[in-house]
């Protein structure tokens, strides 16, 4: 149990230190974080599976903690009392373009709601929250509107889109989904590649339920492959930033060398002149909007181009892939069990 504990230990960590790039789709905004869970998560590798457990029941039975969170504001650095179903859909209105259907938000929602509940058991071990459950940092934890800021994004239609995210908020607002009694890492994204990886792959530990499972009406999504161009010398800065110790060579065409990819299509490994990279690596340093692209080089112009697939990091529930589900008459219950397998859907 412990080995099991300190493997998620590692693993969190390491998920902190990747970087977050919000996801701009569709009509209106959406940001799916980059980090498992969301922000994600320091946990706590003293805590058993049962003292995990044993405080979702406590929670559960304190009804000043069921129904509010506290937020570090970092515009303010104060902490906000806020009440679970503001939260929820502040957080949802965040995070998913409100014109998505209805069983897509309740997916979503529920999804919110388990980030929040697993970060509440798990803040203690984060120093820099003064004492919060999280904060409003979108690169940092599950991003989250006031209804000022839903009001100012959705403008004239802020009734009807306010009322229809706080419907499907309601419909499922008792409910978090849970592996062996736990809350899980409600990892989520915004397009896959056609399907979605594994966590083996992105984070490098294996993770029951965020393993590849088929998404493949993302490849219908807007903005599906996406190029995005540098220099030769805009790369060779950037990857000398990064590796100061990184050698590329005269041949400007070799840079890059042959990728070794997962069956989801994203880059595992690939060499950089003389070093490897993961795709992972790469897509931060250079901004990509994704693991899995392809790159060419147009020695006219010295330029290399990326083409990516997808966007967003693969893991968990694609949104797009959600809302595709609801179209085709999927309920939320349907999503969340295609997209985060072998979990239990529980009412605290």
């Amino acid at each position: 149990m412990k080995k099991k504990f300190c493997v998620y230990s590692i693993l969190c960590l390491l998920l902190t230190l990747m970087p977050i790039i919000p996801a701009m789709l569709f009509s209106t905004e959406i940001s799916a974080p980059e980090n498992p869970g969301i922000s994600e998560i320091t946990e706590n590798s003293e805590n058993t599976e049962n003292d995990i457990s044993s405080q979702i029941l406590e929670t559960s039975e304190n009804s000043s903690d069921l129904q509010v969170y506290h937020v570090l504001d970092i515009t303010t650095n104060e902490i906000l009392e806020v009440p679970v179903r503001e939260y929820l859909i502040g957080a949802v209105g965040a995070e998913m373009p409100a014109s998505f259907e209805p069983e897509a938000l309740k997916a979503q929602a529920v999804a919110a709601h388990t980030y929040a509940e697993r970060q509440v058991l798990l803040a203690t071990s984060r120093s820099d929250l003064q004492g919060a459950d999280f904060s409003n940092d979108p690169d940092q934890y599950q991003a989250f509107h006031t209804q000022q800021q839903l009001q100012k994004l959705y403008g004239d239609n802020f009734t009807f889109y306010y009322q229809k995210i706080s419907d499907a908020v309601d419909a499922v607002l008792p409910e978090i989904l849970c592996y062996d009694d736990e809350p899980i890492i409600a990892a989520f994204h915004a397009i896959s590649t056609g399907k979605t990886e594994s966590a083996q792959n992105v984070w490098g530990s294996a993770i029951t339920y965020l393993q590849s499972v088929d998404s493949s009406s993302d490849c219908d999504a807007p903005s599906y492959e996406q190029d995005c161009s540098y220099s030769a010398e805009q790369i060779q800065e950037m990857l000398s930033a990064a590796h100061s110790g990184l050698l590329l060579g005269t041949d400007t065409a070799n840079w890059f060398g042959e990728p070794v990819c997962s069956d989801a299509g994203t880059i595992l490994q690939i060499p950089v002149g003389t070093s490897i990279f993961t795709g992972q690596e790469l897509r931060s340093i250079l901004g990509l909007r994704s693991a899995c692209f392809t790159i060419s080089y147009d020695k006219k112009s010295k330029t290399f181009t990326f083409r990516t697939k997808g966007y967003g990091h693969s893991v968990g529930m694609s949104q797009y892939g959600a809302n595709a589900m609801a179209l085709q008459g999927s309920d939320y219950r349907e999503i969340l069990a295609h997209y985060y397998p072998d979990t239990v859907l529980k009412t605290i």
